[in-house]
């Protein structure tokens, strides 16, 4: 890196992605600079980091305005913070669709992203890689899969490689029969095995929305047909990623679960930086992979289908998933009954374009509001 230091803006800072970012930022202060903090739920949390990091402008979107030294509030104070803070690097870890705009407005004012938020690719891939190719804006994946798919890429070359396979731990419920997923409760799905996350991205994992989330991105990510994506279960969540070349080389990345790490190698891009996160013991390793079973995870053949029909399909996916999700945490659903909603929403025709801001937003509501109805009527 230059003598200057990197200025960073950490989207979602309060959350799971944003306290490892800091966690870097604090022990490479000699590289990188904060220039700005925001948060949705968790205002005592951003204020602590105020405190810390004071001179740091903060921004809360989730309440009004207050006199308690927070810059920005509300969704269009998030946007216009973002607007006006001056990064090099912006880090979006906010989590769900929330953090498509957010993206959209670090791409416009001119800044690297380092996206944990797969749902800006998911939603609005075509239209987000589009301005950022207009602004000159690059776009690095901080998802562990995606970020050693990245990685391997550009190590071997995307014209020479024939398939991706994207490693998934399973959940918690990898062993469960169908039977037993019908019972499993909230405390259930959000006790991870192997990784440390919000409760969203917890309960997906255990759905396998989330996997399904990142066969999605990786198909627009790295160009890829759905049919070259394939999806192993890996509960160890050691290997991260692999790629197969043509000649059937396979390669791939291997680090301790630590999001650290993808965050680190986002922020030193495109240099790579000696790191304390990750480090492998081999003699104690023992991995294991297996096929996934979308009979009694139904989340990823659905994601599949979205990514095989293209266009609005993905966005539904997710809009669909999350209503449901959402009321699965709030004890409102049964666990099953989050594919049910999904597959019932994505059966309808969402046949468009995701060029436009507008229609992916309106797409978005229309398809929230019909699993909302699912819901009122207890399916």
């Amino acid at each position: 890196m230059s003598d200057m230091k990197k200025k960073v803006a950490v989207l979602g800072a309060t959350g799971s992605i944003g306290k490892s970012t800091l966690d870097i930022i604090r022990h490479n202060s000699d590289d990188f600079e904060p220039v700005l903090f925001t948060a949705n739920t968790n205002r005592e949390a951003l204020l602590c980091l105020g405190r810390e990091f004071p001179g740091v402008p903060l921004a809360f979107s989730g309440g009004a305005d207050g006199l308690d030294g927070i810059a920005y509030y509300g969704k269009e104070g998030l946007l216009r913070a973002v607007a006006e803070c001056g990064a090099d690097i912006a880090v979006n870890g906010i989590a769900g669709s929330a953090g498509l705009e957010p993206s959209l407005a670090a791409i416009e004012a001119g800044y690297t992203v380092a996206l944990a938020n797969k749902e800006t690719v998911v939603m609005a891939g075509p239209l987000v890689f589009k301005r950022a190719e207009e602004k000159k804006v690059n776009i690095l994946p901080v998802d562990s899969e995606h970020s050693a798919i990245f990685h391997l890429i550009n190590a071997y070359g995307r014209e020479n490689i024939d398939r991706i396979f994207l490693t998934a731990s399973g959940g918690p419920f990898r062993t469960y029969s169908k039977e037993k997923l019908a019972q499993v409760s909230v405390q259930e799905a959000l006790a991870h095995p192997t990784w440390k996350m919000g409760p969203k991205i917890s309960l997906d994992s255990a759905t396998m929305a989330n996997k399904g989330l990142e066969v999605i991105e990786a198909c627009r990510f790295f160009n890829m047909a759905p049919e070259e994506i394939t999806v192993l279960v890996h509960p160890q969540s050691i290997v991260h990623s692999m790629i197969r070349l043509r000649n059937n080389a396979v390669y791939a990345q291997f680090s301790r679960p630590d999001m650290r790490l993808p965050i680190q190698e986002a922020l030193y891009w495109p240099e790579t930086k000696p790191s304390p996160f990750g480090a492998l013991d081999f003699s104690q390793l023992s991995l294991e992979f297996a096929k996934p079973d979308g009979e009694r995870f139904p989340m990823l053949p659905l994601a599949y289908e979205a990514a095989v029909r293209g266009g609005l399909y993905p966005l539904v996916y997710n809009a669909a998933n999350e209503i449901a999700a959402e009321t699965f945490l709030k004890e409102g659903i049964h666990f099953l009954d989050i594919p049910r909603i999904v597959r019932y929403v994505m059966e309808r025709d969402w046949q468009g374009s995701c060029f436009n801001l507008e229609t992916i937003l309106e797409t978005d509501r229309e398809a929230r509001q019909i699993a909302l109805s699912l819901v009122i009527k207890k399916i």
